[in-house]
């Protein structure tokens, strides 16, 4: 049985004006209304939900009781700039009833295979977790994790999955191959490819906006591809995760300000733009 499956959708992190912290009260109605949309699981403080802008303490703060909200289980991401910090972080996931932990290499600064591998298998030493530990496998936002370091970890046992969103069909394909010999949890996380990922299911933002949509693909709906490359195209000229915050507020949630500046006629032709694009979608996922 895998440690995750269906679609986890990748919440965004509803902020307060003017400050640092998390705005508590919007990211539980944020998780009630992912859960009434019957999503799998939710995956918090990705990158989608820019777990980079929170200390250690805030998101601490967010994970001890984001699990006791929820209605569906709960993956939190732990990575950080050093070991101390994720496995302080891990720990934290571990006692707030967290099913599992996802972990990228150190961020920022460029690491070797060697590095990534030395600190993933410090990290499961001293972080001593009795939930499970995922790979996360986003290279386009940091140092990626190698097939090669990757298969090994999952091969040894250190981790015991990975939510690969690098968008490499061939990177996925050894990963399966994998599967064959030893089971372990294979999450995609590529939204663009909907559909053609291998595994146990997804964790997507996308499905942090427009959950309906993720599932009716998951299930086979045959416009989803489409609807979503469309999504997908309209993402393309607003910094990450713009676009996703900008379509989780147009569903009724008050996210709060960017995290930066934006181009502001650049955002409000994405919202008028999808407030004429959701009520079709949302039509044709209805039964599906």
């Amino acid at each position: 049985m895998p440690l995750l499956q269906g679609v986890y959708a990748a919440a965004v992190t509803p902020r307060r004006l003017g400050m640092q912290d998390i705005n508590l009260g919007v990211m539980w109605d944020l998780i009630d209304f992912l859960c009434e949309r019957k999503v799998q699981g939710l995956a918090l403080l990705g990158s989608t939900g820019e777990f980079i802008h929170y200390s250690n303490s805030e998101r601490m703060r967010m994970m001890g009781l984001a699990p006791k909200r929820s209605r569906v289980p709960v993956v939190i991401n732990v990575s950080h700039s050093n070991l101390d910090g994720s496995v302080e972080l891990a720990q934290a996931a571990a006692a707030s009833g967290a099913v599992g932990v996802l972990l990228m290499p150190p961020v920022f600064f460029r690491y070797t295979d060697d590095d990534v591998r030395m600190f993933y298998r410090r990290f499961a030493r001293e972080a001593e977790l009795e939930i499970p530990i995922l790979l996360y496998n986003i290279p386009r936002f940091g140092n990626s994790v190698s097939s090669e370091v990757a298969l090994e970890l999952l091969r040894d046992g250190v981790v015991h999955g990975i939510k690969d969103a690098s968008g490499d069909r061939a990177y996925s394909d050894r990963l399966a191959a994998l599967r064959t010999e030893q089971p372990f949890t294979l999450m995609g996380g590529a939204d663009e490819l909907l559909g053609q990922q291998l595994g146990d299911g997804v964790i997507s933002g996308v499905a942090c906006a427009v959950p309906e949509l993720v599932l009716a693909g998951s299930r086979g709906m045959v416009t989803a591809a489409d609807r979503l490359r469309e999504f997908m195209e309209r993402l393309k000229p607003m910094p990450f995760p713009v676009g996703i915050r900008e379509a989780t507020a147009l569903r009724g949630l008050k996210i709060g300000p960017h995290a930066a500046p934006v181009d502001e006629r650049v955002t409000a032709e994405f919202r008028e733009w999808f407030k004429g694009w959701l009520p079709t979608v949302l039509a044709e996922c209805e039964g599906v």
